[in-house]
């Protein structure tokens, strides 16, 4: 199938709503600076609900005049109604779990089986915990005698946390309920368990005010939470958060800090002696430093620290601290991104160009076997310490999960699942990476995936999506919404920006602060090179990002409004003058430095920030659409309230802008199935309506 040209006409400029307005101007460093949308902050004020009703019913009205958009929702039911089953992973019960979707359940179910592979029941359904799917099962935490079961769950997508426990054998749920947890699973030890939280917040601000004094407790079972002792805070740091861990044999406490730094710092503790104090490993939060187990008095650690690519390093446990270090598996010319202990052996996942490659190591460090993989794609392991059986998932951009069954000590692999989807041939598409130079001459990496015979004629819609910040690396994954585009005739094209972490450390830090404007020009040359080798044209481009990358789409559509025909940014970072004094977005001032820190730092987030950059001189934008949630408590819809709101009252051109807002929602994670179909409705509907394309009927 393919996309035609539509034949509906091109839209008149839209009448939108009249925002709320104060007239607040802040004084950054003797630089006046207009904020007239300031109430839009305030998510709870009888104004700004007003404004978000009245701006859903715009956008509702717009979309429900698409012609397809219908037929394009059942197609995306279709792709998405496929049985989805994921890693298992041996439990302290000697049981393995997995979860498992049949198709448009909203949650995925917990299932629990005595052999791998064999008959299973229903261990824990998140579907059963509300009426409309937006609880989610977020973690899953065993007692080391696997008596109870810990799990954590969130309510309409939001960042906050609950803890319920239940009697592992029997399901039976105990009267323990741990509330306004946040970052945090359950670190079991004895009769209790280690997390972390805050004080109960304000009433009407839990979504909004910034989140101080994140502290570590202890919960014992049959107590009430508010007997629970703290065991560690820092009163000094109160935007610091702490997550924490335990080893294994229960002898070591672990205390990560995050907050002031591209890494974390770590603290431990040894819980076979009562009298035993903190050991500071290190008190910076400049590396990685992450604990991966403890054997025979020694501590592994996998690590950044004088390593921009990661290593492995060993450290007695009673002698933690980095001068005490041994490199156990050093630096390499691809970044080691993650490793875990498969009984004695070591599984060691690498990035090279962007896309995963995993090793098989002994405890000297030495490299035993390569783990044979098909091609581009993204790799996940379940592994257990206390044996070599493994577990691994394969994907790629038009490969679903497909899991192997692993012995570390052999390499001994076998399928053990294969996901099908019904009328969809992988063979039938391609991808393939391309290397690009950015404004600077840097060399960018970027994945094309597209159906096999699709010609270079600069007439293909291209889907552009990038991210570009805080290290995050992003690899061919697979996605069933994609497959429309696809399958549609359409290009996707995924860009690997500086800021993330594609190749180290030095790749991050290309793309933070005062070098920000390395990502933005980044994508800008990945769209240009689009059209330069005739893959599309600018009337045929679309770009999207969330959040970061949200950021993203609305800075180089502020920069080169004139490059693209649509532009999607998703639950974004939209005001960089003021994102830090919101919930936990203080913590992002590592990747983006703050408007209070300096004039230089302050003129430059001001230089880029979309909602401070919108033009209002006639120049013609694409077509927006901005998408956000009320429950993100992650980057709070003021972001996305504010820029649309100073969008819709700038002179940008006829081509609408419009915000989607959705309800008991919130940054993404956990969204039910039914409200994801939803959203990439709307946003292939508001893709291609503005493009003048529409989908043909399916091909089956």
């Amino acid at each position: 199938m393919a996309l035609t040209m539509a034949s509906c006409s091109k839209q008149t400029k839209l009448t939108y709503p009249e925002a709320p307005t104060d007239g607040t101007v802040d004084i950054y460093f003797g630089t006046e600076v207009e904020d007239p949308y300031r109430p839009l902050e305030n998510d709870t004020a009888a104004e700004t609900l007003a404004w978000v009703e009245a701006e859903n019913a715009v956008t509702q009205e717009y979309l429900s005049q698409i012609p397809y958009r219908g037929k394009i929702r059942e197609r995306l039911k279709e792709l998405n109604n496929y049985p989805k089953e994921g890693l298992p992973f041996k439990n302290n019960d000697g049981k393995y779990y997995f979860y498992k979707n049949d198709g448009l359940q909203n949650q995925s179910v917990l299932y629990r089986s005595a052999t791998p592979g064999g008959e299973a029941e229903v261990f824990l359904d998140p579907n059963k915990l509300s009426d409309d799917g937006t609880v989610a099962l977020t973690g899953v935490y065993q007692s080391h005698d696997g008596k109870y079961t810990a799990y954590t769950i969130s309510r309409s997508g939001s960042d906050w946390t609950e803890i319920y426990v239940m009697d592992t054998a029997t399901g039976e749920l105990l009267k323990d309920h741990i509330e306004w947890a946040k970052f945090t699973g359950a670190a079991w030890h004895g009769d209790g368990f280690y997390y972390s939280a805050y004080a109960k917040p304000t009433a009407g601000k839990e979504y909004s005010n910034a989140n101080e004094y994140h502290k570590v407790y202890y919960h014992k079972l049959g107590t009430p939470q508010s007997a629970d002792r703290v065991v560690y805070e820092n009163r000094n740091e109160p935007l610091h958060f702490h997550s924490v861990d335990i080893t294994d044999d229960e002898s070591t406490l672990m205390v990560m800090g995050g907050g002031a730094g591209n890494g974390n710092s770590l603290y431990i503790k040894d819980l076979t002696n009562p009298n035993s104090k903190w050991v500071t490993v290190e008190e910076s939060q400049d590396y990685d430093i992450n604990v991966i187990g403890k054997r025979d008095g020694k501590l592994y650690i996998y690590t950044s620290a004088d390593a921009p690519m990661y290593k492995l390093v060993t450290a007695d446990a009673n002698a933690p601290q980095r001068a005490n270090w041994t490199d156990l598996v050093g630096e390499k010319d691809a970044v080691l991104v993650n490793a875990s202990f498969a009984g004695d052996k070591l599984i060691m996942t690498y990035d090279k160009d962007a896309s995963h490659h995993a090793y098989v190591f002994n405890r000297n460090g030495v490299k035993e076997r390569d783990i044979t993989l098909p091609g581009f794609g993204t790799l996940s392991f379940s592994t257990n310490s206390k044996d070599a059986e493994t577990f691994y998932s394969f994907s790629s951009f038009t490969t679903p999960s497909t899991i192997m069954a692993y012995d570390a000590e052999t390499g001994d692999s076998k399928l053990f699942h294969a996901t099908e989807l019904p009328g969809f041939n992988p063979d039938d598409y391609v991808t393939e990476q391309v290397f690009y130079p950015s404004a600077d001459g840097t060399e960018i990496p970027m994945f094309i995936t597209y159906k096999k015979g699709l010609e270079r004629n600069g007439k293909n819609p291209v889907y552009l999506y990038g991210y570009g910040g805080f290290n995050v690396t992003l690899n061919p994954g697979f996605s069933a919404n994609r497959l429309f585009w696809l399958e549609n005739g359409g290009i996707y094209a995924q860009a690997n920006l500086r800021g993330g972490g594609e190749y180290g450390e030095e790749w991050h830090e290309a793309g933070t602060k005062t070098q920000k404007i390395n990502v933005f020009n980044d994508f800008i040359a990945a769209a240009e090179y689009m059209i330069k080798e005739g893959w599309t044209k600018k009337d045929l481009l679309a770009i999207e990002g969330g959040s970061n990358g949200g950021l993203l789409v609305g800075a180089v559509t502020n920069m080169r409004p004139d490059l693209f025909k649509v532009a999607i940014p998703r639950v974004g970072v939209m005001d960089m003058m003021r994102y830090h004094l919101f919930t936990i977005g203080w913590n992002w001032a590592h990747d983006y430095g703050t408007s209070a820190d300096s004039p230089e730092m302050a003129r430059y987030l001001l230089s880029y920030s979309p909602t401070h950059n919108i033009k209002n001189d006639g120049t013609p934008y694409p077509a927006i659409m901005v998408t956000t949630a009320d429950h993100d408590d992650r980057v709070v819809p003021a972001h996305s309230f504010k820029y649309a709101a100073t969008l819709q009252a700038s002179d940008t051109g006829d081509a609408p802008k419009l915000i989607r807002i959705d309800s008991n929602a919130g940054h993404g994670a956990g969204k039910p199935i039914d409200k994801v179909i939803d959203e990439y409705t709307d946003i292939y509907s508001f893709i291609l309506y503005n493009m003048d394309r529409e989908p043909k009927d399916n091909d089956k």
